[in-house]
């Protein structure tokens, strides 16, 4: 069976430890079923072939594609070349991909939509989502709660959705939480790889980084903890499945 190719974005190694962690067991695979790559540290391989793998996923991060070039942190604008670079040879092969938080912005800019800072900014923590028509028959969405909660932590979003996306999933406060491209290429605004300890963990790492204020991060916290989020995973899995 071919490997999943698992990338990485964010610079924090206990940060992006947990996510890898998070990513295996939502997905249900073991290590030996993925290759790893961290950005931060590690370049692309200039021969990287896609077609070697049952399919890429890339986490979150704190960057943001539409922050301006000349402010962009060095480690940052050298992960979002890479990223970057990659996209084409993606959407050419429409080979399967899941891109969370900041796979959605990667993926929504390279296909030519709006992805800024300008509107739908919503609370670090759960977000009630929706299925959309189409994400009531989507592989990987159909059978799903038509309402359910997520986490979510995002400084920017989606503003214009290319008429070539499929939108599967909405919330009030941010309309793009999940969409398609192609038949195999997906990207969600939410961490389906997410559970409340997950995020109890990213928001103590990332509580001076500008997502809240600090002194909200124990309620934030709690919140999590209350929060009943079982549905992002299960897409996970389903991607997993159906390509693996």
């Amino acid at each position: 069976m071919k490997p999943f190719l698992i990338l990485q974005a964010r610079p924090e190694t206990d940060a992006s430890d947990q996510e890898f962690a998070a990513i295996l067991d939502k997905c249900q695979l073991p290590p030996e079923r993925v290759d790893r790559i961290r950005l931060d540290r590690d370049d692309l391989p200039g021969t990287l072939d896609l077609a070697r793998y049952a399919g890429t996923l890339i986490g979150g991060g704190p960057g943001c594609v539409s922050d301006p070039a000349q402010g962009k942190d060095p480690v940052e604008a050298r992960i979002e070349a890479q990223v970057m670079g990659l996209m084409p040879q993606i959407v050419a092969r429409d080979h399967p991909f899941m891109g969370c938080c900041y796979g959605l912005g990667v993926l929504v800019h390279h296909l030519g939509g709006v992805v800024d800072k300008s509107r739908y900014s919503e609370p670090v923590g759960p977000s009630l989502c929706a299925l959309t028509e189409a994400g009531q028959t989507d592989p990987l969405t159909q059978g799903l709660d038509p309402e359910f909660e997520a986490f979510v932590g995002h400084k920017e979003a989606v503003q214009i959705l290319p008429e070539s996306c499929v939108h599967l999933i909405r919330s009030e406060a941010c309309p793009v939480q999940m969409v398609r491209y192609g038949r195999n290429i997906y990207a969600t605004q939410f961490h389906p790889e997410a559970d409340a300890r997950d995020f109890e963990n990213r928001i103590n790492i990332y509580k001076n980084h500008g997502y809240f204020p600090p002194e909200a991060a124990d309620a934030l916290i709690e919140k999590c903890h209350d929060a009943e989020v079982t549905q992002p995973a299960e897409i996970l899995r389903r991607f997993a499945a159906r390509y693996g």
